[in-house]
Protein backbone atom coordinates (compact mmCIF):
# COMPACT_ATOMS: atom_id res chain seq x y z
CA UNK A 1 0.00 0.00 0.00
CA UNK A 2 1.68 3.22 -1.08
CA UNK A 3 0.64 6.96 -0.06
CA UNK A 4 1.22 9.62 -2.25
CA UNK A 5 2.61 13.35 -1.79
CA UNK A 6 0.05 15.36 -0.27
CA UNK A 7 -0.75 17.49 2.70
CA UNK A 8 -3.25 15.74 4.45
CA UNK A 9 -3.06 14.30 8.15
CA UNK A 10 -4.05 10.72 8.07
CA UNK A 11 -5.86 10.69 11.04
CA UNK A 12 -7.54 7.77 12.64
CA UNK A 13 -10.53 6.59 10.74
CA UNK A 14 -9.04 6.54 7.66
CA UNK A 15 -6.00 4.63 8.80
CA UNK A 16 -7.72 2.06 10.37
CA UNK A 17 -9.83 1.59 7.16
CA UNK A 18 -6.28 0.35 5.42
CA UNK A 19 -5.48 -1.13 8.44
CA UNK A 20 -8.07 -3.59 8.29
CA UNK A 21 -7.89 -3.81 4.03
CA UNK A 22 -4.18 -4.90 4.56
CA UNK A 23 -5.17 -7.26 7.18
CA UNK A 24 -3.61 -5.77 10.00
CA UNK A 25 -4.55 -6.66 13.79
CA UNK A 26 -5.12 -3.36 15.14
CA UNK A 27 -3.78 -3.11 18.95
CA UNK A 28 -1.16 -1.00 21.29
CA UNK A 29 1.95 -0.86 21.93
CA UNK A 30 5.12 0.07 24.02
CA UNK A 31 7.16 3.56 23.95
CA UNK A 32 9.45 2.19 26.63
CA UNK A 33 10.33 -0.68 25.18
CA UNK A 34 9.72 -0.13 21.00
CA UNK A 35 12.61 0.61 19.30
CA UNK A 36 12.99 1.21 14.93
CA UNK A 37 15.82 -0.38 13.01
CA UNK A 38 16.99 1.74 9.45
CA UNK A 39 18.33 -0.36 6.80
CA UNK A 40 19.06 1.95 4.12
CA UNK A 41 20.88 0.35 1.83
CA UNK A 42 24.39 1.99 3.33
CA UNK A 43 24.16 1.16 7.04
CA UNK A 44 21.47 -0.51 9.96
CA UNK A 45 21.32 1.99 13.08
CA UNK A 46 18.71 1.64 15.96
CA UNK A 47 16.90 4.81 16.86
CA UNK A 48 14.25 5.52 19.79
CA UNK A 49 11.62 6.94 17.61
CA UNK A 50 10.80 6.30 14.00
CA UNK A 51 11.34 9.73 12.91
CA UNK A 52 14.94 9.75 14.01
CA UNK A 53 15.06 6.32 12.13
CA UNK A 54 13.42 8.03 9.02
CA UNK A 55 16.02 11.47 9.46
CA UNK A 56 18.98 9.29 9.69
CA UNK A 57 18.29 8.06 6.25
CA UNK A 58 21.93 8.81 4.50
CA UNK A 59 21.38 7.37 0.94
CA UNK A 60 17.70 6.84 -0.05
CA UNK A 61 18.40 3.73 -1.68
CA UNK A 62 15.58 1.47 -0.70
CA UNK A 63 15.29 2.78 2.97
CA UNK A 64 13.40 0.08 5.12
CA UNK A 65 11.81 1.31 8.81
CA UNK A 66 11.20 -1.96 10.97
CA UNK A 67 9.44 -0.75 13.97
CA UNK A 68 9.15 -3.16 17.22
CA UNK A 69 5.72 -4.27 18.03
CA UNK A 70 4.50 -1.42 20.40
CA UNK A 71 3.55 2.31 20.83
CA UNK A 72 5.47 4.93 19.31
CA UNK A 73 4.07 8.52 20.58
CA UNK A 74 5.27 10.87 18.03
CA UNK A 75 3.83 12.86 15.03
CA UNK A 76 5.19 11.91 12.11
CA UNK A 77 5.98 14.12 8.55
CA UNK A 78 7.67 12.00 5.60
CA UNK A 79 9.29 15.06 4.21
CA UNK A 80 11.48 13.70 1.81
CA UNK A 81 11.41 12.78 -1.71
CA UNK A 82 12.18 8.78 -2.18
CA UNK A 83 10.32 5.95 -1.69
CA UNK A 84 10.68 4.72 2.22
CA UNK A 85 9.28 1.12 3.58
CA UNK A 86 7.54 1.30 7.03
CA UNK A 87 7.09 -2.10 8.52
CA UNK A 88 5.92 -2.81 12.15
CA UNK A 89 5.12 -5.57 14.56
CA UNK A 90 8.49 -6.77 14.60
CA UNK A 91 10.04 -8.95 17.90
CA UNK A 92 12.70 -7.66 20.00
CA UNK A 93 15.53 -8.47 17.89
CA UNK A 94 13.54 -8.01 14.51
CA UNK A 95 13.35 -11.24 12.80
CA UNK A 96 9.66 -11.82 13.34
CA UNK A 97 6.37 -10.26 13.03
CA UNK A 98 4.66 -10.49 16.60
CA UNK A 99 1.88 -8.03 16.68
CA UNK A 100 1.49 -4.58 15.24
CA UNK A 101 2.91 -0.98 15.58
CA UNK A 102 0.81 1.50 16.82
CA UNK A 103 1.63 5.34 16.53
CA UNK A 104 -0.03 7.79 18.95
CA UNK A 105 0.00 11.05 16.96
CA UNK A 106 -0.57 12.64 13.37
CA UNK A 107 1.32 11.03 10.63
CA UNK A 108 1.79 13.54 7.48
CA UNK A 109 3.46 12.92 4.03
CA UNK A 110 4.46 16.27 2.53
CA UNK A 111 6.99 14.71 0.18
CA UNK A 112 7.53 11.54 -1.37
CA UNK A 113 5.94 8.10 -0.91
CA UNK A 114 5.84 6.05 1.72
CA UNK A 115 4.80 1.99 1.98
CA UNK A 116 3.39 1.10 5.10
CA UNK A 117 2.47 -2.51 6.67
CA UNK A 118 1.65 -3.55 10.31
CA UNK A 119 1.44 -0.08 11.10
CA UNK A 120 -1.78 1.39 12.86
CA UNK A 121 -2.62 4.96 14.25
CA UNK A 122 -4.22 5.59 17.25
CA UNK A 123 -5.09 8.20 20.16
CA UNK A 124 -3.55 8.59 23.49
CA UNK A 125 -5.14 6.34 26.41
CA UNK A 126 -8.17 7.82 27.96
CA UNK A 127 -8.16 8.66 31.50
CA UNK A 128 -6.16 6.68 34.14
CA UNK A 129 -4.99 2.98 33.54
CA UNK A 130 -6.02 1.02 36.71
CA UNK A 131 -3.92 -1.90 38.07
CA UNK A 132 -4.47 -4.03 40.95
CA UNK A 133 -1.85 -5.99 42.25
CA UNK A 134 -2.78 -9.22 43.95
CA UNK A 135 -0.12 -10.96 45.99
CA UNK A 136 0.68 -13.19 49.72
CA UNK A 137 4.65 -12.49 51.37
CA UNK A 138 6.72 -12.94 48.93
CA UNK A 139 4.28 -10.54 46.37
CA UNK A 140 4.47 -8.14 49.21
CA UNK A 141 8.18 -8.39 49.69
CA UNK A 142 8.48 -6.96 45.79
CA UNK A 143 5.54 -4.70 46.00
CA UNK A 144 7.40 -2.85 49.29
CA UNK A 145 10.78 -2.78 47.59
CA UNK A 146 9.45 -0.47 44.97
CA UNK A 147 6.48 -1.37 42.58
CA UNK A 148 4.40 1.70 43.31
CA UNK A 149 7.68 4.48 42.89
CA UNK A 150 8.66 2.80 39.70
CA UNK A 151 5.00 3.60 38.46
CA UNK A 152 5.27 6.99 40.03
CA UNK A 153 8.54 7.48 37.84
CA UNK A 154 6.91 6.06 35.14
CA UNK A 155 4.20 8.36 35.48
CA UNK A 156 6.37 11.41 36.07
CA UNK A 157 8.93 10.97 33.15
CA UNK A 158 5.94 9.58 30.32
CA UNK A 159 3.19 11.52 31.51
CA UNK A 160 1.18 8.69 31.91
CA UNK A 161 -2.05 7.92 34.10
CA UNK A 162 -1.42 4.15 35.63
CA UNK A 163 -2.47 3.77 38.99
CA UNK A 164 -1.56 0.47 40.63
CA UNK A 165 -3.07 -0.56 44.40
CA UNK A 166 -2.17 -3.79 45.87
CA UNK A 167 -4.38 -6.22 48.04
CA UNK A 168 -3.57 -9.29 50.03
CA UNK A 169 -5.99 -12.17 47.70
CA UNK A 170 -7.63 -14.00 49.27
CA UNK A 171 -7.53 -12.29 52.19
CA UNK A 172 -6.59 -15.34 54.98
CA UNK A 173 -9.49 -14.43 57.06
CA UNK A 174 -12.46 -15.87 55.41
CA UNK A 175 -10.92 -18.16 52.97
CA UNK A 176 -7.44 -19.86 53.95
CA UNK A 177 -4.28 -18.19 53.04
CA UNK A 178 -3.18 -19.98 49.76
CA UNK A 179 -3.21 -19.20 46.27
CA UNK A 180 -2.28 -21.71 44.12
CA UNK A 181 -3.84 -22.91 40.58
CA UNK A 182 -6.78 -24.79 42.62
CA UNK A 183 -7.76 -21.37 44.47
CA UNK A 184 -7.59 -19.09 42.12
CA UNK A 185 -9.97 -21.73 39.73
CA UNK A 186 -11.93 -22.17 42.42
CA UNK A 187 -12.52 -18.21 43.88
CA UNK A 188 -12.36 -17.30 39.82
CA UNK A 189 -13.51 -20.38 37.69
CA UNK A 190 -15.95 -22.34 39.67
CA UNK A 191 -17.17 -18.98 40.80
CA UNK A 192 -18.97 -16.35 38.70
CA UNK A 193 -20.59 -13.41 39.10
CA UNK A 194 -20.99 -10.57 41.32
CA UNK A 195 -20.92 -13.11 44.95
CA UNK A 196 -17.66 -14.60 45.42
CA UNK A 197 -17.14 -17.75 47.07
CA UNK A 198 -16.25 -17.38 51.26
CA UNK A 199 -16.59 -13.20 50.49
CA UNK A 200 -13.42 -13.20 47.93
CA UNK A 201 -13.94 -11.23 44.74
CA UNK A 202 -14.93 -12.69 41.87
CA UNK A 203 -12.72 -12.20 38.43
CA UNK A 204 -15.96 -10.47 37.30
CA UNK A 205 -15.24 -7.80 40.42
CA UNK A 206 -11.98 -7.21 39.74
CA UNK A 207 -12.90 -6.98 35.71
CA UNK A 208 -15.33 -4.10 36.64
CA UNK A 209 -12.86 -2.24 38.89
CA UNK A 210 -9.58 -2.53 37.06
CA UNK A 211 -7.96 -2.77 33.62
CA UNK A 212 -4.96 -4.70 34.72
CA UNK A 213 -5.32 -7.66 37.10
CA UNK A 214 -1.66 -8.75 38.27
CA UNK A 215 -1.80 -12.24 40.73
CA UNK A 216 0.87 -14.84 41.77
CA UNK A 217 1.45 -17.55 43.73
CA UNK A 218 3.68 -18.00 46.62
CA UNK A 219 6.32 -20.66 46.63
CA UNK A 220 4.41 -23.62 48.12
CA UNK A 221 3.15 -23.06 44.65
CA UNK A 222 6.71 -24.97 43.71
CA UNK A 223 6.40 -28.64 45.83
CA UNK A 224 4.26 -30.40 43.19
CA UNK A 225 3.97 -34.08 43.85
CA UNK A 226 3.89 -36.83 41.50
CA UNK A 227 1.17 -37.19 39.08
CA UNK A 228 -1.84 -39.94 40.38
CA UNK A 229 -3.24 -40.60 36.46
CA UNK A 230 -6.31 -39.29 37.64
CA UNK A 231 -6.63 -35.52 36.93
CA UNK A 232 -8.93 -33.34 39.03
CA UNK A 233 -10.14 -29.96 37.97
CA UNK A 234 -11.39 -29.44 41.51
CA UNK A 235 -8.60 -30.75 43.83
CA UNK A 236 -6.28 -29.14 46.11
CA UNK A 237 -3.61 -31.62 45.22
CA UNK A 238 -0.42 -29.81 43.82
CA UNK A 239 0.40 -32.10 40.11
CA UNK A 240 1.45 -31.17 36.94
CA UNK A 241 -2.23 -32.94 35.65
CA UNK A 242 -4.58 -31.01 38.37
CA UNK A 243 -2.01 -27.51 37.20
CA UNK A 244 -2.63 -27.48 33.80
CA UNK A 245 -6.30 -28.43 33.88
CA UNK A 246 -7.06 -25.50 36.27
CA UNK A 247 -4.51 -23.44 34.50
CA UNK A 248 -6.20 -23.93 30.76
CA UNK A 249 -9.20 -23.08 32.51
CA UNK A 250 -8.57 -20.18 34.18
CA UNK A 251 -6.89 -18.82 30.46
CA UNK A 252 -10.36 -20.19 29.16
CA UNK A 253 -11.81 -17.19 32.03
CA UNK A 254 -9.42 -14.73 31.46
CA UNK A 255 -10.55 -14.49 27.81
CA UNK A 256 -13.89 -14.14 28.44
CA UNK A 257 -12.95 -10.56 29.62
CA UNK A 258 -11.21 -9.57 26.17
CA UNK A 259 -10.14 -5.82 27.16
CA UNK A 260 -8.88 -6.44 30.11
CA UNK A 261 -5.13 -7.63 30.58
CA UNK A 262 -3.91 -9.91 33.24
CA UNK A 263 -0.15 -10.81 34.09
CA UNK A 264 0.62 -13.72 35.89
CA UNK A 265 3.88 -14.87 37.76
CA UNK A 266 5.52 -18.18 37.07
CA UNK A 267 5.41 -19.50 40.34
CA UNK A 268 7.99 -18.46 43.50
CA UNK A 269 10.66 -21.38 44.11
CA UNK A 270 11.94 -23.03 47.68
CA UNK A 271 15.02 -23.42 48.45
CA UNK A 272 16.84 -26.83 48.34
CA UNK A 273 16.07 -27.54 51.91
CA UNK A 274 12.54 -27.15 51.32
CA UNK A 275 11.69 -29.25 48.68
CA UNK A 276 12.70 -32.75 47.15
CA UNK A 277 15.09 -32.76 43.69
CA UNK A 278 11.52 -34.53 41.76
CA UNK A 279 9.20 -32.24 43.71
CA UNK A 280 11.56 -28.98 41.94
CA UNK A 281 12.00 -30.76 38.79
CA UNK A 282 8.38 -31.08 38.25
CA UNK A 283 7.45 -27.05 39.27
CA UNK A 284 10.46 -26.36 36.26
CA UNK A 285 8.67 -28.35 33.97
CA UNK A 286 5.33 -26.82 34.55
CA UNK A 287 6.83 -23.11 34.36
CA UNK A 288 8.30 -24.22 30.91
CA UNK A 289 5.17 -24.98 29.67
CA UNK A 290 3.35 -22.30 31.37
CA UNK A 291 5.98 -20.03 29.21
CA UNK A 292 5.99 -21.92 25.95
CA UNK A 293 2.85 -23.91 25.78
CA UNK A 294 0.15 -22.57 27.85
CA UNK A 295 1.20 -18.83 27.37
CA UNK A 296 -0.28 -17.68 23.67
CA UNK A 297 0.83 -14.31 21.91
CA UNK A 298 -2.27 -12.45 20.50
CA UNK A 299 -4.36 -12.49 24.19
CA UNK A 300 -4.57 -10.81 26.63
CA UNK A 301 -2.64 -12.45 29.31
CA UNK A 302 0.88 -12.76 29.56
CA UNK A 303 3.60 -13.72 32.01
CA UNK A 304 6.26 -12.35 33.92
CA UNK A 305 9.01 -14.74 34.50
CA UNK A 306 9.67 -14.31 38.54
CA UNK A 307 10.54 -18.47 38.69
CA UNK A 308 13.53 -17.79 36.14
CA UNK A 309 14.73 -14.43 37.91
CA UNK A 310 14.70 -16.68 41.56
CA UNK A 311 16.22 -20.02 40.25
CA UNK A 312 18.53 -18.21 37.49
CA UNK A 313 17.82 -21.72 35.35
CA UNK A 314 18.16 -23.76 38.23
CA UNK A 315 15.95 -25.82 40.21
CA UNK A 316 15.93 -23.40 43.74
CA UNK A 317 15.59 -20.30 45.23
CA UNK A 318 19.13 -19.24 45.15
CA UNK A 319 20.78 -19.11 48.69
CA UNK A 320 21.93 -15.47 47.80
CA UNK A 321 18.29 -14.40 47.30
CA UNK A 322 17.06 -16.13 50.22
CA UNK A 323 15.48 -14.22 53.71
CA UNK A 324 16.54 -17.59 55.08
CA UNK A 325 13.65 -19.52 53.92
CA UNK A 326 11.74 -19.74 50.78
CA UNK A 327 10.98 -15.76 50.92
CA UNK A 328 13.23 -13.73 48.48
CA UNK A 329 15.38 -11.19 50.67
CA UNK A 330 14.99 -7.45 50.58
CA UNK A 331 17.94 -7.68 48.03
CA UNK A 332 16.22 -9.36 45.40
CA UNK A 333 13.08 -8.01 45.68
CA UNK A 334 14.94 -4.61 45.11
CA UNK A 335 16.28 -5.76 42.38
CA UNK A 336 13.17 -7.39 40.77
CA UNK A 337 10.74 -4.39 41.69
CA UNK A 338 11.34 -2.75 39.12
CA UNK A 339 11.22 -5.55 36.38
CA UNK A 340 7.63 -6.58 37.39
CA UNK A 341 6.87 -2.69 37.25
CA UNK A 342 8.12 -2.40 33.71
CA UNK A 343 6.72 -5.98 32.83
CA UNK A 344 3.68 -4.38 34.03
CA UNK A 345 3.79 -1.04 31.70
CA UNK A 346 4.98 -3.52 28.31
CA UNK A 347 2.13 -4.93 28.81
CA UNK A 348 -0.34 -1.76 29.59
CA UNK A 349 1.58 0.14 26.01
CA UNK A 350 0.99 -3.35 24.05
CA UNK A 351 4.32 -5.05 24.17
CA UNK A 352 3.33 -8.20 26.47
CA UNK A 353 3.96 -10.26 23.39
CA UNK A 354 7.22 -8.63 22.06
CA UNK A 355 9.05 -7.33 25.67
CA UNK A 356 11.01 -9.17 27.75
CA UNK A 357 9.36 -12.09 29.98
CA UNK A 358 11.44 -11.13 32.96
CA UNK A 359 11.20 -7.10 32.20
CA UNK A 360 14.67 -6.97 31.92
CA UNK A 361 15.75 -4.54 29.26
Amino acid sequence: MKFQRNNQFYRRGIYIMAALLLAIPLGSGNASAAMAKLTDGVNTSFHNSISDAYYAIASGNSPVISAQSGTFRENLNFNRSGAVKLKGGYDAIYLGIVGSTSIEGDLTITSGTVEINAITLTTPLAGPVRIIYLHHSTGASVWSSGVPEFIESYNSSRNTGYQISERAYPDGVNYPWANYPYDYWKLWVDTTGPVGYQEQDTLDTFASDYDVIVFKHCFPVSNIEADSSSADIASETKSLENYKLQYNALKARMRQFPTKKFVVWTGAALTQGETTPENADRARQFFNWVRTVWDEKGDNIFVWDFWTLETEGGLYLKPVYSAGDSHPNGSFSSLVAPLIGQRIVDVIEGAGDSGSITGKQ
